[in-house]
């Protein structure tokens, strides 16, 4: 079983993703109207030129037709004059834009009218130049105008984005933070009131009633076990009992075995029962590593060579650098640690007894410094205890061997009793590794 730590992301923190899409919002709003104010500006502009020009053509005809003077801006068949307006179709007044730019005068707009309204085609034009280079100027200072208060919004914008975004990512890390103690086991942990009434509101109410309803079903789990177990150890008593009264034999040593293996699923059933509702309290001690995991070893009284060095083991592929000296041999000490050695014990030999019944020999057991690595070299742990964790009564694949599945959970509930870290995978090569790692 691999660690399960509280999930981290990877990439990059959701205030900066919210800081982010609000500046690019923010961009997109000034571009969109900086767009809109110089188009309607820009038409506003040739427009009111077209008028001018219009009127001021008006003006200066009626001023030639009575006086035959030209007034200051009109002229009769410029030169800078736009070919749709040298022969217009009729006598009427038109207007034409010229977007060309001499100096200071262009883009403009022209009005012209043919003299003696309908003279004929070779009659002189009337016209008169409106020239836009002011407006056009103004049109330009306008788009800096825009484009510096955009990005003076946006500069406000991007840290107020950046300051909500970071209360909304606590609340989000609070609900996250409660989801991850609760995974591991803390069915107190509650994320509590929370301010306002939002969607995250709604997510941390909720996260508090499933820890609520989890935790009653699994305390009514674990109190039914406890009770299933105080009920049976009587019985089961009585039981050993009467067996002594059998006589020798075959069927006296068959319902013996029975009763003693019935024995030690209601010892572990308690002990499971007294993990859970955490009764247990370890005993801490200097004791040599190696010797204690020896002392386990032989108390199984199965085959398993014992390597002890003062390095710490390889967790993935449970080899070290000391020699393979076998079961009860004295090279190395494995360092010494300060724990419960019966607790130890109990890990050590659960996890040898586990390789033993599911495994396949030889099984290996290495010794470093602070950790201790059993290795079978059978089919290996399935992908979904490899995945979720060992469960009571559930053994994973047939092909693994029988029992009751509580070894393993036995090991793990010790192994968090001490501090200790239990690792359970698949060495590339084959077989089930077990690696236990004692704290500093």
């Amino acid at each position: 079983m691999r660690s399960f730590p509280r999930p981290r992301t990877a990439g990059v923190p959701l205030r900066w993703k919210i800081a982010a899409l609000a500046a690019a919002t923010a961009c997109l709003v000034a571009a969109a109207v900086g767009v809109l104010v110089h188009l309607w500006t820009a038409h506003d502009i040739r427009d009111r030129a077209g008028m001018r020009a219009f009127n001021a053509v008006y003006a200066a005809m009626d001023t030639y037709r009575r006086t035959g003077t030209l007034v200051e801006g009109a002229e009769l068949d410029p030169a800078g004059l736009p070919a749709a307006l040298r022969r217009p179709a009729d006598g009427g007044r038109h207007t034409a834009y010229d977007g060309r730019v001499n100096g200071n005068v262009g883009p403009s707009v022209w009005a012209a009218q043919r003299v003696g309204g309908t003279a004929g085609p070779d009659g002189p034009v009337l016209a008169v130049q409106v020239n836009m280079s002011t407006e056009l100027h103004t049109l330009r200072r306008l788009d800096v105008t825009v484009v510096v208060a955009s990005l003076a919004s946006l500069a406000a914008a991007v840290p107020l984005a950046v300051y909500g975004a970071g209360l909304l990512g606590r609340r989000l890390r609070r609900v996250s933070e409660t989801a991850g103690r609760i995974s591991a086991g803390d069915l107190d942990a509650r994320t509590g009131p929370t301010r306002g009434r939002d969607e995250l509101a709604d997510i941390a109410a909720t996260v508090d009633l499933m820890a609520d309803s989890l935790s009653r079903r699994l305390r009514t789990e674990r109190q039914f076990t406890a009770d299933v177990a105080h009920e049976l150890r009587t019985p089961v008593g009585g039981l050993l009992a009467a067996v002594d009264l059998l006589p020798p034999g075959e069927t006296e040593d068959l319902v013996r075995a029975r009763v003693r293996d019935l024995r030690g699923l209601v010892e572990d059933l308690l002990e499971i029962s007294r993990l859970d509702a955490g009764a247990e309290r370890p005993l801490h001690a200097r004791v040599p590593l190696g010797a204690v995991v020896r002392e386990a070893v032989v108390r199984t009284g199965l085959d398993a060579s014992v390597t002890v060095s003062d390095a710490d083991a390889d967790a993935d592929t449970g080899t070290d650098t000391g020699s393979d000296t076998g079961a009860g041999a004295g090279a190395g000490s494995g360092g010494t640690v300060e724990t419960d050695p019966r607790r130890l014990e109990r890990i050590v030999s659960n996890l040898v007894v586990n390789a033993h019944r599911h495994g396949d020999a030889p099984v290996e057991v290495t010794v470093g410094a602070r950790t201790v690595v059993v290795r079978d070299h059978g089919p290996g742990f399935p992908a979904d205890l490899l995945r979720d964790g060992p469960r009571r009564f559930h053994t994973g694949a047939a092909r693994r061997g029988t029992g009751h599945g509580l070894g393993l959970t036995i090991a793990l509930g010790q192994a968090r009793l001490l501090g200790a870290e239990l690792r359970l995978d698949n060495a590339p090569d084959g077989g089930a590794v077990a690696v236990l790692r004692l704290p500093s």
